[in-house]
C-alpha cells in the first residue's frame, strides 16, 4: 500500500487522554483523521476539545472503561460500523509490587485492559479492515514484553503477549493491505508510574524518561511506512538487543533493581 496520509478517514485511539495516546491522536488529526479517542477518565474530553480546537477535524470523546466486560462493545457501537483507517491500540496500565502481594482483582483489571480488551477491539475492527482491504493497527506493546518484569511481572508478561501477537497478525495480513506494527516504548514520561503506584520505585524517579511526543511520532511514521515494529530510543533498542543475549534469569534481577519498591 502506498504510504498515503489518510486525510478524511476515521483513527480510533484507546487510551488517550494523556501520553502516548494523546499525541498519537495529534498525529492523526494533523494528517486530518477525525477521531474517537477514548479512556476510562473525564480528562478525555479536554483532550478532545484540544485537539479539536489545533486541528480542523471531529474529535468525538469516549469515556469508556475498557477493561469491564462491556468496555469494548459500547466502543463498536460507537465506531457504528464505519470504515476504520487507523487503530492505535494504546490503552494499558501497569501494577507495582511483587505478585504475590497485588490484590488479585486488580491483576486481573491489568490483564483485562492490556490483553482481553485489546485482543476483542483488534478482533472486531481488523476484521472490518480486512474485509476492505485497507487499514493500519498500531499496537502499543513495550520494550517490557523482552524483560521478565520483576515487580512488573504481569505487566511485562501482557507486553509480551502484545509484541508477539503483534507480529504473529501482521503475517496473517501479509497478503492484505492491512498492516500491523508494534510500537516498543522503554520508560516514557506519562502518568502510567503514578496509576501503576511506581514512583518509589528506580525506574520510577528516573529523570530521563521519554518524550511522549517522541515516542508517539516513532510510532505513527512505522505504522504509516507499514513496518513491523519500532523500538523508540537508542538506550531502548541497546537493551532489547541485550535481551536477546543474555539469560533470563539475569534480565530478571536487572528489572528487580529497576522496578523493586524502595520501601522493601
Amino acid at each position: 500500500m502506498a504510504n498515503d496520509r489518510t486525510t478524511g478517514g476515521l483513527a480510533v485511539v484507546t487510551g488517550a487522554s494523556t501520553g502516548i495516546g494523546y499525541e498519537l491522536a495529534r498525529c492523526a488529526a494533523q494528517d486530518g483523521c477525525n477521531l474517537l479517542v477514548v479512556a476510562d477518565e473525564k480528562d478525555i474530553e479536554g483532550a478532545a476539545q484540544e485537539i479539536q480546537s489545533e486541528y480542523a477535524v471531529t474529535v468525538t470523546p469516549l469515556q469508556i472503561d475498557l477493561a469491564a466486560p462491556r468496555g469494548v462493545d459500547k466502543l463498536l457501537v460507537a465506531i457504528g460500523g464505519r470504515n476504520v483507517e487507523l487503530l492505535f491500540a494504546n490503552a494499558g496500565r501497569g501494577l507495582g509490587e511483587g505478585f504475590l502481594d497485588q490484590d488479585l482483582d486488580e491483576v486481573q483489571r491489568v490483564i483485562d485492559l492490556n490483553v482481553t480488551s485489546t485482543v476483542r477491539l483488534i478482533h472486531a475492527v481488523g476484521n472490518q479492515m480486512r474485509r476492505s482491504n485497507r487499514g493500519r493497527i498500531l499496537i502499543t506493546g513495550s520494550i517490557a514484553g523482552f524483560l521478565p518484569g520483576s515487580f512488573q511481572a504481569i505487566y511485562n508478561g501482557s507486553k509480551a503477549f502484545l509484541d508477539s501477537f503483534s507480529y504473529a497478525l501482521r503475517n496473517e495480513l501479509k497478503d492484505t493491505d492491512v498492516t500491523v506494527t508494534c510500537l516498543m516504548p522503554g520508560p516514557t514520561d506519562t502518568e502510567f508510574f503514578v496509576r501503576g503506584d511506581l514512583l518509589d520505585t528506580a525506574v520510577g524517579q528516573d529523570e530521563h524518561k521519554a518524550d511522549p511526543a517522541k515516542v508517539a511520532k516513532d510510532g505513527y511514521d512505522a505504522m504509516l511506512g507499514g513496518k513491523p515494529g519500532v523500538v523508540s530510543g537508542l538506550m531502548n533498542k541497546i537493551q532489547t538487543a541485550l535481551a536477546g543475549v543474555l539469560p533470563d534469569t539475569m534480565l530478571a534481577e536487572m528489572h528487580r533493581k529497576q522496578a523493586e519498591p524502595q520501601h522493601h
